[in-house]
């Protein structure tokens, strides 16, 4: 198997300033592929992205960063009217990856016997919405706007992340486990609508990993220390695997796997028992 792409291969990277979506842009860059990255950062959270991004532009191939709302109309046609020049006539988008970890961790009720303070917020619809919206279905937006540009290659792939949240209930992860199930569905979807047209869609499910989305999650101390009692190969699942996987995936020699969700926890969710 040749894992290397050509510059006028094009990965676009949604949520690619750290975790996941960051060692994605990586490791595709390193494997020749040019990237663009979309991200939403304050100013000072730069400099430490930036060090990060000088090291994919070292790679030699074509790289793009856009601090902007990837979930706004504006921001989506700013992106894509940049990559659109980049590219030139030559270059197609071969991977779309979303890794969006904009989500409400607030509970749906407090917890029994707590005392039931009003400024101790619980979900409503709106924090559901902005999430679902964000985590889920911004992926078909994504797709359907790169494809009427018609930027996708005649063998592009399309990626979304999910997480065990898609079947256990963690307190705090309602709305993120309903935004899981939605990107799911619509991954599927996409690989049966855009099948014809040369799109592949799939969904990778890491194990637990320590990103900075995770360590936002109530718990997620104990969740790391289950983890890597539970994983047979005696670590946590690394943002760096995931992104291997994304490359192995990317290649001619992946072209007959779509819509499939595919684990990559090393082994993690076999293990169980004492």
């Amino acid at each position: 198997m040749t894992l290397s792409f050509d510059r006028t291969e094009w990965g676009l990277v949604l949520g690619g300033s750290s975790g996941f979506g960051l060692a994605t842009a990586a490791a595709l860059a390193r494997r020749g592929m040019s990237v663009a990255v979309v991200h939403r950062d304050r100013r000072g959270a730069m400099p430490t992205i930036e060090q990060a991004f000088d090291h994919i532009r070292a790679c030699g191939t074509g790289f793009l960063a856009f601090n902007t709302d990837a979930l706004s109309n504006e921001g989506l046609v700013r992106v894509l009217d940049g990559v659109s020049v980049a590219m030139g006539d030559s270059g197609r988008v071969r991977a779309l990856v979303h890794s969006i970890a904009f989500g409400n961790l607030k509970p749906l009720v407090h917890p029994h016997g707590a005392p039931q303070n009003p400024a101790e917020a619980v979900l409503d619809d709106d924090d559901f919405d902005r999430t679902v919206r964000a985590m889920g279905t911004s992926l078909a937006t994504w797709a359907q706007a790169v494809h009427a540009r018609r930027l996708f290659a005649a063998d592009a792939r399309v990626f979304g992340l999910t997480s065990e949240g898609n079947e256990v209930a963690w307190r705090g992860y309602a709305a993120v486990a309903a935004a899981k199930a939605a990107l799911e569905s619509v991954s599927r979807a996409i690989a049966v609508e855009f099948g014809p047209y040369g799109v592949r869609s799939n969904i990778i499910q890491p194990g637990v990993t320590d990103t900075p989305a995770l360590r936002l999650i109530p718990g997620s101390d104990r969740m790391k220390a289950s983890a890597r009692q539970r994983s047979p190969l005696g670590r946590l699942t690394t943002p760096e695997d995931v992104a291997d996987v994304i490359c192995l995936l990317c290649t001619d020699e992946a072209r007959w796997v779509n819509g499939a969700l595919l684990r990559v926890d090393g082994g993690e969710h076999i293990a169980g028992g004492p």
